[in-house]
């Protein structure tokens, strides 16, 4: 890879009126992010300190809030900084590093939920055998999975496309990620497109598939009782239901956003035109932000 994109810096360039409303958008957001940390490290504590509550399913749900401050750290402290600056910028490796951040998150929440899905399949479905199934052990070895798979995959994704000729240093979006990052280089990207479509199979599509096919069992085996237990089991089941619906609705966009570079795949730049731009760019760079 060129010495010069090792050092380079990329413009962010997808906020909306950023110098009309950045006041605006950083109160907003610093309030959201303030409340997001609170209320989950409120809720971790309560299940560390309690142990009454050292069981399976509320492990789980620390790990998922855990999780999701480890997510919301990685984008929202860089957002709050670039809407305070005049033009919001970053270094290309600090970007891979957001994007590694990122998709590590949303893998691995999936994962966790299909291990939340598989706690409760068991405890209704199977409840006599639910303390040889569930032991902790297992728990352990579940969540090592849930968070050591996606980062590994990721991370190799993210090697690949760090290893790309990097020729634009725009990103129209206003966080980095690794399907974004791709567009601006002007090699072939198709061994990009390749590892990120397995990985996208291999870490989306089997917790996807076991938390529908546990659900079904679920409800089978609720309509097979009494109306008690159907209540009881649905109020169990509900709040993880709700959770994976809008986390899959919310991570359609990124995997829409990775099918349209997808089908850019394999188009080279003309690298003689590209080439008065990565000089530029690294002449920017150097230059005080007006």
């Amino acid at each position: 890879m060129d010495n010069l994109s090792e050092v380079a810096y990329l413009f962010m360039e997808g906020h909306v009126e950023l110098q009309k409303y950045k006041y605006f958008y950083f109160i907003i957001t610093l309030t959201v992010y303030f409340l997001i940390i609170f209320c989950n490290s409120v809720v971790i504590f309560v299940i560390y300190t309690n142990k009454c509550l050292h069981e399976p399913m509320y492990i789980f749900i620390a790990a998922l809030l855990f999780n999701s401050l480890f997510g919301t750290t990685a984008i929202y402290p860089k957002l709050l900084s670039d809407f305070l600056s005049e033009r919001p910028v970053t270094s290309y490796s600090g970007c891979m590093f957001q994007g590694f951040c990122i998709y590590t998150y949303g893998a691995s929440e999936f994962g966790l939920l299909a291990a939340m899905a598989f706690d409760r399949y068991v405890s209704i479905c199977k409840p006599l055998q639910y303390a040889t199934l569930v032991k902790m052990s297992t728990v352990k070895k579940l969540l090592f999975f849930c968070w050591f798979m996606p980062s590994f995959v990721t991370g190799i994704s993210v090697i690949i496309t760090f290893q790309l000729p990097l020729c634009k240093f725009k990103l129209n979006r206003i966080y980095c990620n690794n399907s974004a990052i791709a567009k601006l280089s002007c090699g072939d990207i198709s061994a990009s497109n390749s590892f990120g479509l397995f990985g996208l199979i291999l870490l989306l599509f089997p917790p996807v598939m076991f938390i529908i096919y546990s659900y079904i069992r679920i409800l089978e085996v609720c309509l097979k009782n009494s109306k008690e237990f159907r209540r009881k089991a649905l109020q169990t089941c509900f709040p993880h239901l709700i959770i994976f619906i809008s986390f899959t609705f919310t991570s359609c966009f990124e995997v829409s956003a990775w099918g349209n570079r997808k089908q850019q795949g394999g188009v080279f730049v003309d690298y003689q035109n590209d080439g008065r731009e990565l000089h530029l760019s690294q002449f920017q760079e150097h230059q005080p932000l007006q």
